[in-house]
C-alpha cells in the first residue's frame, strides 16, 4: 500500500495554527504593514508627549515589531485644542488605520464618536468607567480597552501629601479644566479627601492657558495656602508658568501628572510603563482579539518626586518618612 495521503482540511488547519503561534517577525511579512494611528490633544512638539509614544515603539520592539517593516505609525496632534480632535479622529478613520492608540477622556470620546469598528487602545485614561468610556473593566465592550492611571485615587492620596508638607493648610487651590471631562472624577475625589482632612477646597476653572493668570489672581485674594494641580494635557504643557506663577504667590504645588520641572511634588501613574504596555494590546488585538473582551488594566507603578529646592525657596522641611517614600528627588 503507498503512503497515506493528509486530509486536505487536516493539512489546511494545522498550517493556519503554525501561523497563528508563529512570532511577530514571521508575522509581519514584507508588505504586512501594521497602521497604527496615534490621537494625542498634545502639542506636536511636547517633549513628554513624544517620550511617551516613543515608551509606546518600544513596547512593540520588545514583542519583536520592526518599525517600518511591521508597523507605521500616524500622529495626528490637537496641540491643546481639544475642538480640534473630531477631525483629526475622522482623519485616521478616513487612512483606514488598523488600530487607534490614544490619550485622555477628550481623545479617546473623539476616537469612539469617529468610528464604532476601528479598535481603540486608550494608552492612559482616567477612570473609563466613570467618565462613561466602558461598560466594566473586566469586559469594556465595543471596540475599546487599555489602561488606566487612576487618577482620582491618586488625587486623594496626593492632597494627603500635600497635607503632610503644609500641617496648616485649610484652603487648597485646585486648578482644573472642566473642558476635561476626566478632571470631574478628580474634583470628586479631592472633595472626599478634603472633607476627610479638614481642607478647603477652592476649584478654579483653567480651560486655557489665557485662564491661568485670573486664577492666580483669585488663589491670592481668597489667602489659598497651597495648590492642587490636576491631570490635563494643557495644564501639564503649561507646568512651568504655573510653577512660576506659584512660586511668585508663594505657594506650595502638586501636580497629579508627571511633567517639565517645577512644583513641591508629584505623584502619579508611572506614564511611560503605560505607554509601554498598551503595546500589547495592540499586539493582540492584530492578532485576532477583539478589544471589547480584553479587561482594562490599572497603573501597577507609581511615582512620587520631590523637589528639594522648591521646599527650601518656600522655607518648607520635607519630613524623612516622605523622603524615604519618594522615588525621585531633585536637588
Amino acid at each position: 500500500m503507498g503512503a497515506p495521503t493528509l486530509d486536505r482540511r487536516v493539512l489546511l488547519g494545522a498550517l493556519a495554527s503554525a501561523l497563528l503561534a508563529a512570532p511577530v517577525a514571521a508575522w509581519a511579512q514584507p508588505g504586512k504593514v501594521v497602521r497604527i494611528g496615534f490621537l494625542s490633544p498634545a502639542s506636536a512638539s511636547d517633549p513628554r508627549m513624544l517620550g511617551l509614544l516613543d515608551a509606546f515603539r518600544r513596547g512593540l520592539v520588545e514583542l519583536g515589531y520592526v518599525e517600518g517593516r511591521a508597523f507605521r505609525i500616524e500622529s495626528r496632534w490637537a496641540e491643546g485644542r481639544y475642538e480640534r480632535l473630531p477631525r483629526l479622529a475622522a482623519e485616521l478613520v478616513a487612512l483606514r488605520v488598523d488600530v487607534i492608540l490614544t490619550v485622555a477622556v477628550p481623545a479617546i470620546r473623539a476616537a469612539m464618536e469617529a468610528t464604532r469598528t476601528i479598535p481603540i487602545v486608550m494608552a492612559s485614561v482616567v477612570d473609563p468607567v466613570a467618565t462613561g468610556l466602558v461598560a466594566s473593566l473586566a469586559r469594556p465592550g465595543g471596540n475599546i480597552t487599555g489602561l488606566s492611571n487612576m487618577a482620582p485615587d491618586v488625587t486623594g492620596k496626593l492632597l494627603e501629601i500635600l497635607k503632610q508638607l503644609v500641617p496648616n493648610a485649610s484652603r487648597v487651590a485646585v486648578l482644573w479644566n472642566p473642558g476635561n471631562p476626566g478632571n470631574a472624577p478628580q474634583l470628586r475625589a479631592a472633595e472626599a479627601a478634603g472633607q476627610a482632612l479638614g481642607i478647603r477646597l477652592q476649584a478654579l476653572d483653567a480651560r486655557t492657558p489665557d485662564d491661568l493668570d485670573p486664577a492666580f489672581a483669585a488663589m491670592s485674594r481668597q489667602r489659598a495656602d497651597a495648590l492642587l494641580v490636576f491631570a490635563d494635557v494643557m495644564l501639564n504643557e503649561q507646568r512651568v508658568r504655573i510653577a512660576g506663577l506659584a512660586a511668585a504667590g508663594r505657594l506650595p504645588a502638586a501636580y497629579g501628572q508627571e511633567g517639565p520641572a517645577g512644583g513641591l511634588i508629584t505623584y502619579s501613574a508611572n506614564t511611560p510603563d503605560l505607554f509601554r504596555r498598551s503595546a500589547t494590546y495592540v499586539d493582540r488585538i492584530v492578532k485576532g482579539a477583539k478589544p471589547g473582551d480584553l479587561p482594562v488594566e490599572q497603573a501597577t507603578r507609581f511615582d512620587l518626586i520631590i523637589d528639594l529646592k522648591a521646599a527650601r525657596a518656600l522655607g518648607l522641611t520635607i519630613p524623612q518618612s516622605l523622603l524615604l517614600r519618594a522615588d525621585q528627588i531633585i536637588e
